[in-house]
């Protein structure tokens, strides 16, 4: 694998998130500021600036394609965005106009989360919009319809929520003391876990086996849901942890946390015990980001270098290439084919690394 430039942009300022389209011809960037670019992903043109909020843009979300996938006609999902302003907004890719809109309060919407229609065993007969976005803002978690709609507003968390994930059925939501998991197709609390700090991430192994979190005590925490009492926790890190990626075979956990990225065994009973794989950085590891459909990892640090790694080789280096500011941001396309990094500085690379 190396590593090539295909195309470049640059916002307004820092980019705080990135995402492609499900089939991957459209990508989407956004910036601290508020606005959201809609790019073609194969060329780098410009195709939507869309208005994003005000006050400023937290996060993206496209709507993950259904299965069996759409026909040719339907050739972009829809994109939700998040804002300071406490509003979810919808917008169709293609015109770039808004279509609809939610006012979740006056605190930041920071997590958006998709329930594609093939994830509910409702029959569409019965419910004609079957997709739902779950939205945070604050203490507040609602599930959303594509036209700003309420589905459901589940019951104020005990903290402000942190983070959000899902995976098989389960919505996982973190906030100071904790997590609890949802069921999101019935809205019934699954189970909820004590952690005594602050959660900064969370992730579903795509098995759903694990759900890990990185915490604010310089810690890895890992529960097994679907089974009682058993949970690991690795300590030890320079920082508090806020970078988190499983490859899609759920063997290989990365973490930040430090100079080295680390990444963990996961099979069998876990990595508590197991010696972590080190992939060395010359300043603090910002970034982490496992392939969608393979095993190489990107990393990034702050000090502005980027590399490619494959943990499964004895000399787990492929790549590295330096860029003009820090890195806040990695996303793979959904084939793998390209990996977009966003900066501090508002600048966008799309590189080729296939």
């Amino acid at each position: 694998m190396s590593l090539s430039k295909h195309w470049s942009a640059l916002l307004d300022d820092y980019v705080i998130d990135l995402a492609w389209s499900p089939n991957g011809s459209l990508f989407a960037a956004a910036s601290q500021s508020g606005g959201v670019n809609i790019y073609d992903a194969k060329s780098g043109t410009l195709k939507h600036a869309l208005a994003g909020h005000e006050d400023g843009t937290n996060c993206l979300a496209w709507l993950p394609q259904s299965v069996p996938p759409p026909s040719a006609l339907s050739l972009a999902s829809p994109l939700a965005t998040g804002g300071q302003d406490g509003f979810v907004r919808f917008w169709d890719a293609l015109t770039g106009l808004q279509t609809a809109e939610a006012k979740l309060g006056n605190a930041w919407v920071e997590h958006l989360c998709w329930r594609p229609a093939h994830e509910t065993a409702e029959p569409k007969s019965q419910n004609p919009n079957p997709n739902l976005l779950f939205a945070a803002a604050g203490k507040k978690l609602v599930a959303l319809h594509s036209d700003g709609s309420v589905a459901h507003t589940f019951p104020d968390a005990p903290k402000t929520i942190t983070a959000l994930a899902m995976e098989r059925g389960m919505l996982a939501a973190a906030y100071f003391g904790g997590v609890c998991t949802w069921n999101i197709e019935t809205f019934v609390a699954f189970k909820e876990f004590p952690y005594g700090n602050t959660i900064h991430a969370l992730i579903w192994s795509p098995d759903g086996k694990w759900l890990v979190a990185g915490c604010q005590d310089n810690a890895v925490h890992l529960w097994v849901p679907a089974e009682a009492d058993l949970e690991l926790h690795m300590s030890g890190y320079e920082t508090k942890l806020k970078e988190l990626s499983f490859s899609q075979d759920s063997k290989w956990l990365a973490t930040g946390g430090g100079r080295d990225a680390c990444v963990w065994d996961c099979t069998g009973k876990g990595p508590e015990g197991r010696e972590p794989l080190l992939l060395p950085h010359s300043a603090r590891v910002c970034a982490v980001a496992f392939q969608n459909l393979h095993g190489r990892l990107a990393t990034a640090s702050v000090d502005s270098v980027f590399t490619l790694w494959d943990p499964n080789r004895k000399n787990p280096m492929i790549a590295e290439a330096r860029l003009p500011a820090s890195v806040t941001k990695l996303a793979w396309s959904p084939d793998d084919t390209l990996l977009a990094v966003g900066t501090e500085k508002g600048a966008v690379f799309v590189f080729k690394t296939a």
